[in-house]
């Protein structure tokens, strides 16, 4: 079988019991291609939102097309756009995807290709940082524009560390961070020595998780397809990182991701944070943050590597099956725009520019005074990521904090909840990854990857 009817009939099965009503055709069928309503999926976090917050100017700009927005938590966006695309439904004009699923999908011929679309030099597609379009691409062509890049970073409370005499290296390492985690964890006042995502969901607990897998050695697979999560290494990985949120965690943590891990730091219950680059817009802006003004960032915590962090962008992606092509696309190039990044700073400010998406953001006097706590940190993370070979090992697959093979979406899911088990108390580490370790070779063995 080939990869690309494999990838199909994959996601096409994970699928299948789905009960969600089929449209034949896009959201907006019935008006021109130009004009309409176009229907766009996207996820609940806050430079999202923000899109939605002033898309009243784009309709001004467009009077003959309206936006209706769909915004669900990361999690379920996942599955209502899988849904969606594997089943042709037609639901959405605009989905909301990351690097994992553009060229998985592009293959497919489940999206539309946007070179034409963006060689319009108004759009300067190349302004887009190179690492974020690349991994937007297939086979030279690209086929979604990111909203925001990202990578991953250490974040930590500058004042905290003081009052208790730490300093904070350059380059940490795991080992220090737990030391770091252990002096600074202080329950009685609300604190979390740190803050990890413990959330089911491979775009959630399985994202810092699998760097630490990358940087004590350990891996998903060898080059021949053999599943690894049994090994040394990777048990050492996974053992550390349970153990460290565990012990100096968030409360709640096997019910906390992203957005969880982002108000409890912003709201000063956490000493420190290793996530997304793109939260350090949210952590500075004053309005919201009551930490803004005292943080610091540094590069990912590493072990044996020389670098950690991840590579992702929200991006937006136009499906083969919309019926407003030339309509979405409008919406697509306004949203990721130098003059979109512009109106965001301007109307509600300089933090919230999306971040990791274009050079020029970068060159913007306003942005490089706002963002100057954590731009420059953004980019050189977002530039030392090697997506070919993140961790000791090759690997036969692109990418950091996932297997860019279509199975991945279930099974980073069903091994991401044990592992949640785990941090929870349910089960042992080692009952969690042997759990894991079965569901790989299955995966392997069924998805025709060994030889």
């Amino acid at each position: 079988m080939t990869t690309k009817s494999r990838s199909r009939t994959v996601l096409a099965a994970s699928v299948a019991a789905a009960t969600f009503a089929a449209a034949c055709s896009g959201a907006g069928a019935g008006g021109g291609d130009d004009t309409g309503t176009v229907t766009i999926a996207t996820v609940a976090n806050p430079q999202m939102q923000d899109i939605e917050k002033l898309t009243s100017e784009f309709e001004k700009q467009h009077p003959d097309i309206d936006v209706r927005f769909v915004t669900l938590p990361e999690n379920e966006l996942r599955d209502k756009v899988t849904q969606d695309i594997a089943t042709e439904s037609g639901q959405f004009d605009i989905v909301t995807i990351g690097t994992y699923e553009t060229p998985i999908w592009a293959e497919n011929g489940w999206l539309t290709s946007l070179d034409e679309y963006a060689s319009d030099p108004a759009y300067d597609v190349d302004d887009l940082l190179p690492p974020v379009r690349d991994a937007l691409s297939f086979e030279d062509s690209l086929y979604a524009v990111p909203f925001y890049g990202e990578s991953s970073f250490l974040m930590y409370r500058k004042d905290l560390f003081a009052k208790a005499g730490l300093e904070m290296p350059d380059q940490p390492t795991w080992q220090q961070v737990a030391e770091f985690a252990e002096k600074l964890h202080d329950p009685e006042n609300d604190v979390a020595g740190i803050c990890l995502r413990g959330l089911p969901g491979w775009g959630e607990v399985l994202a810092p998780l699998n760097t630490v897998i990358l940087t004590f050695g350990g891996q998903w697979f060898d080059e021949s397809w053999n599943a690894k999560l049994t090994s040394p290494e990777t048990k050492r990985a996974v053992e550390f990182y349970v153990d460290l949120v565990r012990d100096y965690g968030e409360r709640g943590a096997p019910n906390a991701g992203f957005s969880e891990c982002l108000t409890a730091t912003g709201q000063g219950n956490a000493a420190m944070w290793v996530d997304a680059t793109v939260a350090a817009a949210s952590l500075e802006d004053e309005k919201t943050s009551k930490v803004a003004g005292k943080m610091g960032y540094v590069p990912a915590p590493t072990v044996r590597t020389d670098h950690a962090g991840w590579l992702w962008a929200w991006s937006l992606a136009i499906p083969e099956t919309s019926q407003q092509k030339d309509a979405a696309w409008e919406f697509v190039s306004w949203a990721t725009s130098k003059e979109y990044h512009k109106l965001v700073g301007e109307e509600l400010g300089w933090t919230r520019v999306p971040p990791g998406a274009r050079a020029s953001t970068y060159e913007i006097p306003e942005y490089q005074a706002a963002a100057s706590a954590f731009a420059e940190p953004t980019l050189e993370a977002i530039e030392n990521v090697d997506v070919n070979q993140p961790g000791l090992h090759e690997q036969p697959w692109t990418g950091v904090q996932y297997v860019s093979i279509p199975e991945f979406q279930d099974l980073g899911t069903r091994v991401s909840q044990e592992i949640s088990a785990a941090i929870a108390g349910q089960q042992s580490v080692d009952e969690a990854l042997a759990k894991a370790q079965r569901m790989a070779e299955e995966t392997a063995q069924e998805g025709g990857y060994q030889e």
